[in-house]
């Protein structure tokens, strides 16, 4: 495991450009620039991946110099902590002073970024280090862009010829209360001209907000849905998500069957196991029974709980291995998801701005 101060590697953590789109568009205007002009700042920012205004050398030396003078970075790196098993974890500072992480999950095969879409989260799921900070705001479009961004310009930096492939809204914050800002950031990942990241390789994940959950169902572009659900009854989900209290499982349910209905896309359900809590056979049967209806457009993804500053324990891996034989005995795919980058708490539920070396 490696970490480094975000002021001494300036070949991976240097200056990201970014842009308030209409500030830009305002000054382009005022200076009667021909409407291809945002286009190029757009390919060389998000394609050639260029750090500065200054260097975007389709511009005239007058409208860089313009540009540079405008406030551009909309985070910058402060720490990075690198695990053994290659997940790199980057705490961003923004402009306000505010801080969020994010993850890239690196494998054979895809470079996953796990974005934040707020500060903080209101959401207090009972296992969830974020959601002991507390709400402070939600991010803009530019602060969620530029987490895949940055890691972008660092696979960039390491001459591996290396993309980004995919994204999760599964960092920091309830996505589905941020849509504002959410759904404009995966039109630019998605868009040739920004980041061109499949549709398809873009999920957002939420605790169950029913409203965000029908809207997302009548959007147009095939994102993936994760509802992150860990328990199959109210009794025992009023426990662990307070979520539960306004959006209950009947409602959720009726909001999903909706989504599938309309997007007959694949719903993603998360399980969190927690130990004597939501993990005996007779939830595996009841969380079968509650998601058959859904087959074959469901995927249970049974996640190990990772211990972080509450009294919840894990459930063993063989109990967590015959939780899934259950389920997937009931005729539900179900699989358990491996957990990266734990010994820089980087992993699942374990995200609070923490400087792990």
């Amino acid at each position: 495991m490696t970490s480094w101060d975000g002021q001494s590697r300036r070949d991976v953590l240097e200056p990201i450009v970014s842009m308030d789109r209409t500030r830009i568009a305002a000054i382009l205007e005022e200076r009667k620039e021909p409407a291809f002009r945002m286009r190029q700042i757009d390919d060389a920012i998000y394609i050639q991946k260029v750090a500065r205004f200054s260097d975007i050398t389709t511009l005239s030396k007058p409208l860089r110099d313009a540009l540079t003078n405008e406030p551009t970075l909309t985070l910058e790196p402060s720490h990075t902590a690198e695990s053994k098993d290659g997940t790199i974890k980057v705490l961003f500072k923004l402009l306000d002073g505010k801080e969020i992480e994010a993850v890239m999950i690196p494998n054979k095969e895809f470079r996953t970024i796990c974005v934040s879409s707020q500060v903080g989260c209101a959401m207090k799921c009972g296992f969830c280090a974020t959601g002991t900070m507390g709400f402070t705001r939600n991010l803009t479009t530019d602060e969620i862009v530029d987490q895949v961004l940055y890691f972008e310009r660092l696979l960039l930096s390491r001459g591996l010829g290396e993309k980004v492939t995919n994204v999760v809204f599964m960092g920091m914050g309830e996505p589905l209360q941020n849509l504002e800002a959410v759904l404009p950031a995966v039109e630019r990942m998605n868009d040739e001209h920004g980041l061109g990241l499949g549709a398809r390789r873009i999920s957002i994940s939420t605790c169950g907000i029913v409203p965000g959950i029908l809207k997302l169902a009548d959007y147009p572009m095939q994102v993936n849905l994760a509802v992150s659900l860990h328990a199959p009854n109210d009794e025992v989900r009023n426990k662990i998500m307070p979520v539960n209290k306004a959006y209950s499982i009947d409602k959720l349910m009726s909001a999903c069957k909706v989504y599938l209905e309309k997007t007959n896309r694949k719903l993603f359900v998360e399980y969190v196991m927690l130990r004597g809590i939501n993990d005996t056979p007779e939830l595996a049967r009841e969380l079968a029974e509650l998601l058959r209806p859904f087959v074959p457009l469901v995927q249970v993804n049974l996640i190990p709980f990772h211990q972080t500053f509450f009294t919840w324990k894990p459930t063993p891996r063989s109990e967590i291995e015959r939780f899934q034989e259950m389920v997937l005995a009931e005729g539900v795919p179900c699989t358990i998801r491996h957990s990266a980058g734990l010994d820089i708490a980087a992993a699942c539920g374990q995200l609070a701005n923490q400087r792990i070396d």
